[in-house]
């Protein structure tokens, strides 16, 4: 069975997460996203897993489906045309803050779990280490390599995957406080190893540079603060709807797992390098040129995902991974209409046309990556005509810097002065 995988969100348990990352509005967004498989996130936390508990039960394969009445309930409120499976997937992040080789490291980690009664053990370990009540991304004063040891030892199904590999501050590669490989970090357990996580900043072609990830399985999720986000990155899997299958197409990186979909990593937060506070933004050339140091202030730059690409890189851009999975870039539905029809993602006119396409051709990733765009012209020359220019990547990116996404945009001005008189005759769409 082909299928959509979003192994890394979080729930409103943690900082800076949307009070509406439920279990039942989770469902309900994978539901409309079109993913099977969805990470539950934060199961480190009491209370979060106290409702999956009370909320999920187990289908004999290590996933986990919502409580029938719930979804019976959301579906009533779901397109006809939306309503595939949804199984959910036991995992967590956690923040790592520690001192190694006289630098303060911070790494982020998704643990991946098969069973509630494993969480369970798992979080007995944890909870005497630091506080696993105060956010549901706990942050634990732990060497990375002694957490995996953990892990290993709690049980040998969980799989620990290094999350979002460049992002600055907090991340195995990251420029303030990574290291150079995952040998540094995980010494003795780097084996166990089996896959890395793109980051929205990054995409799989970044990460063939590194030689080191060549038998490392590439993954992405969307690192969801809230229910609409999930799914902007996600997993392409051909296999069972089982833990164990998953787990075993990423180890082994077979024809089981397909390959990704990603964000334009342009788009991404940390992209290039800069100072958010100066206005500066800059590509990784002029870094070198000025050795990291903002023109405006002299302070030191953030050094972006592809600057630290670059740093570590032993093959060149464009090069393959002998290893190397499809990925196909993706911009969420919303933003797409968004620009099309000139009003802000969020805004009623953008919902209820969103709602349109997918009660007329299914669900969102099924519209992004699927459905021809000869279909799509049937509802919207204009929309067929955007999502085509996604699918060939023929798009402009003012590239993300110093914590601020990417601006992206499909048309050019003369295009969308012409959408904006589409739009004045009502019909934009």
């Amino acid at each position: 069975m082909r299928f959509y995988a979003d192994l890394h969100i979080h729930s409103r348990f943690s900082r800076a997460c949307s009070k509406q990352l439920t279990l039942s509005e989770i469902y309900k967004w994978c539901r409309l996203k079109g993913v099977s498989v969805i990470a539950t996130g934060d199961y480190t936390h009491p209370e979060w897993l106290a409702e999956i508990k009370e909320q999920l039960s187990e289908n004999n394969n290590g996933l986990y489906e919502l409580d029938k009445n719930l979804a019976k309930e959301i579906d009533s409120l779901i397109p006809e045309s939306c309503k595939g499976p949804v199984r959910f997937l036991l995992s967590t992040e956690i923040s790592l803050i520690y001192k190694k080789k006289d630098r303060v490291r911070k790494v982020h980690n998704v643990i991946l779990a098969p069973r509630i009664e494993v969480v369970e053990k798992l979080n007995k370990k944890l909870a005497k280490i630091g506080n696993l009540q105060a956010d549901g991304r706990p942050i634990l004063g732990l060497d990375a390599r002694d957490l995996l040891e953990i892990v290993l030892e709690t049980s040998e199904e969980c799989i620990l995957i290094p999350a979002h590999i460049w992002t600055p501050w907090f991340s195995i590669f990251g420029d303030k406080s990574g290291f150079d490989s995952i040998k540094e970090c995980f010494e003795d357990l780097s084996d166990h190893i089996y896959a890395i996580e793109t980051g929205l900043s990054s995409d799989p072609a970044m990460n063939w540079m590194i030689k080191e990830l060549d038998n490392i399985t590439i993954i992405s999720n969307s690192d969801a603060h809230s229910p609409e986000k999930i799914a902007r990155e996600a997993n392409i899997f051909d296999c069972k709807l089982s833990f164990t299958e998953i787990i075993d197409a990423i180890k082994k990186n077979d024809k089981r797992f397909k390959g990704t979909l990603e964000f334009y990593p342009e788009e991404g937060k940390y992209h290039y390098d800069g100072h958010r506070s100066c206005n500066v933004r800059q590509d990784p050339k002029e870094t070198i040129k000025t050795q990291a140091i903002c023109p405006k202030c002299k302070k030191r730059l953030t050094v972006g995902v592809l600057n630290r690409v670059f740093q570590l890189a032993q093959r060149k851009r464009g090069e393959k991974s002998p290893n190397a999975k499809h990925y196909f870039n993706i911009i969420p539905l919303k933003e797409i209409l968004s620009e099309i029809m000139g009003k802000g993602p969020a805004t009623k006119t953008v919902n209820d046309e969103y709602f349109k396409i997918l009660a007329r051709f299914g669900s969102e990733l099924g519209v992004l990556q699927e459905i021809p765009a000869t279909k799509l012209s049937k509802h919207s020359d204009i929309l067929a005509q955007a999502i085509s220019r996604m699918r060939a990547g023929s798009i402009d990116i003012q590239p993300g810097y110093d914590g601020l996404y990417g601006e992206i945009s499909i048309f050019d001005t003369l295009e969308r002065e012409q959408l904006e008189n589409r739009k004045q005759l009502g019909l934009a769409i």
